[in-house]
């Protein structure tokens, strides 16, 4: 395993102190870049550990905040923040590009070479980056086949992959179709991977995120949409090492 290094970095954004983990690889030269989003509940160490595991193959990875620093671990807190922001794409846009200006600002990172990969609600604020014109060179959502206004995917200009659990209540066949006709009529080099018998969430361990109706933890599919996410890297923002790395 190479050696990494890790920081904490404060932002504004969403009216908040945002507080995001930052994970660089060994070396000093510049390298290609990943923005992790996490699901509705916020930044845990879930993501952090997946941030710090991107900075294992070569990147620099930030995974960023969503609620100034806290983990809602209470669903109807939660679905009171979240709601009224995934209605509102110009907010979900404004949280996305204040942690990319992070990103971006960081000396090792290409800004050139940028991937936004996210869950759930930070998975919905990626494709509002790519929907917002963002030259990024892939985007990767998992539990986040979401819509947005008519006519923005034209906009992407980079592959999208979206991977759901078949069982998935949040994101069900309707939803999944309408955004699929959503990317085929925007003319998006898109994909979308249906993980049979997941449900939302399926790749969030348990440890710290509540039981709800619909939400589940399945092990062998989490690591098998890992692994679709950092294929989608090494095809869509390569590096030139491969140090090797698997998350925590």
């Amino acid at each position: 395993m190479t050696t990494i290094t890790t920081r904490t970095v404060q932002y504004p954004a969403d009216g908040l102190t945002m507080i995001g983990h930052l994970a660089l690889p060994a070396g000093v030269d510049r390298r290609p870049a990943v923005l992790l989003g996490p699901e509705g509940m916020g930044l845990s160490d879930v993501e952090r550990h997946r941030a710090d595991a991107l900075a294992e193959l070569g990147y620099v990875a930030l995974a960023f905040d969503l609620h100034g620093g806290r983990y809602l671990g209470d669903p109807a807190e939660m679905l009171a923040r979240c709601m009224p922001l995934l209605a509102d794409p110009d907010r979900m846009r404004g949280v996305g590009h204040a942690a990319l200006d992070v990103l971006r600002t960081e000396p090792r990172t290409d800004p050139d070479r940028i991937a936004a990969i996210g869950y759930g609600t930070g998975g919905a604020i990626a494709l509002e980056l790519g929907r917002a014109g963002v030259n990024l060179r892939a985007i990767g959502t998992v539990n986040a086949t979401t819509t947005g206004r008519p006519g923005e995917a034209a906009r992407i200009r980079c592959p999208v992959w979206a991977g759901v659990g078949s069982e998935d209540p949040i994101m069900p066949p309707a939803q999944r179709n309408a955004f699929t006709t959503e990317m085929q009529a925007a003319g998006v080099d898109w994909r979308l991977t249906v993980y049979g018998g997941a449900l939302h969430a399926f790749h969030h361990p348990t440890v710290d995120h509540p039981t709800v109706p619909g939400v589940g933890y399945h092990p062998r599919h989490a690591q098998r949409a890992w692994h679709d996410v950092v294929d989608l890297l090494a095809e869509c923002l390569p590096v030139t090492e491969d140090l090797g790395a698997s998350p925590r």
